[in-house]
């Protein structure tokens, strides 16, 4: 059902870093970067993630309630998709753990504050 989803950054270069290795977790690489935008898909299509800095010129704000969820295969992709991006300078929000009867989650703040979720089903 989602196409792709674009989050705003007041620094490019540095959010662009920040996902390419983050998103090679899962395979993906980037597929288009200009001057204001930086689009990430895997291999064969499907949903992508892009960074861009406002259209408008504005700074660039955290959406309160909003949050990416980012599809991990197990419990350990979620692990390493966690601790990869702390190592990135992520700020946690949660740390890994069962969330539910359902479902293995972690939480963090990417470098512009948006919210990220690893998740899979268990």
């Amino acid at each position: 059902m989602i196409n792709y989803i674009t989050l705003g950054t007041n620094d490019l270069a540095k959010s662009a870093e920040f996902y390419d290795q983050l998103l090679a977790e899962f395979g993906a690489s980037r597929v288009m970067a200009s001057e204001r935008m930086v689009f990430w898909m895997v291999e064969g299509g499907g949903p992508g993630i892009s960074v861009c800095i406002p259209a408008d010129e504005n700074k660039a704000t955290v959406g309160n309630g909003s949050m990416v969820a980012l599809a991990a295969e197990n419990t350990e992709k979620v692990d390493s998709i966690y601790q990869k991006a702390i190592a990135l300078g992520a700020q946690c929000e949660g740390k890994p753990g069962k969330r539910g009867d359902m479902s293995y989650a972690a939480y963090f703040r990417d470098l512009d504050g948006n919210k990220i979720n690893a998740i899979c089903y268990v």
